[in-house]
């Protein structure tokens, strides 16, 4: 296949690609939770719904919003552009971490939820955000 059409069909399959990806990790942690011999804590959720979030506010935000052509009639706008961006991906990496996080406290801990729990919440929130990078490069405005 020629380099020119795996550009030309990457918007219409990524959209696919990305909810594929992001259906596994949903499933990873649904399905954790279901076998889980514990009652798994709310606090066990947080971080695949900070992971969702994080997604969704990075890609609110165009890629030709960040380049160096950028104009926008309201002063000089890129800066909050970029803050945007930083901000959603501090929220991403705060959810990885929490995840990880719990995932050593499962794997510590004899009461509560198993290992499995806490690695399929790192599961999750890694195929959450790399879902939402798949789509944040596929998707256009026109």
């Amino acid at each position: 296949m020629d380099h020119n059409n795996l550009l030309a069909a990457w918007p219409v399959v990524g959209p696919g690609i990305a909810g594929a990806v992001f259906g596994a990790g949903c499933w990873f942690w649904v399905d954790a939770v279901v076998c889980s011999a514990a009652a798994v804590p709310f606090i066990h959720y947080l971080p695949g719904f900070f992971a969702s979030f994080a997604a969704l506010m990075f890609n609110s935000v165009n890629r030709e919003d960040i380049g160096d052509g950028y104009y926008s009639p309201y002063d000089d706008s890129e800066w909050r552009v970029k803050l945007w961006l930083f901000i959603s991906y501090v929220v991403s990496f705060v959810s990885l971490a929490g995840a990880v996080g719990f995932l050593v406290q499962d794997a510590l801990t004899e009461t509560g939820p198993s290992a499995w729990t806490g690695t399929a919440g790192v599961l999750q929130c890694v195929c959450v955000l790399i879902s939402g990078l798949i789509y944040w490069t596929c998707h256009s405005e026109d």
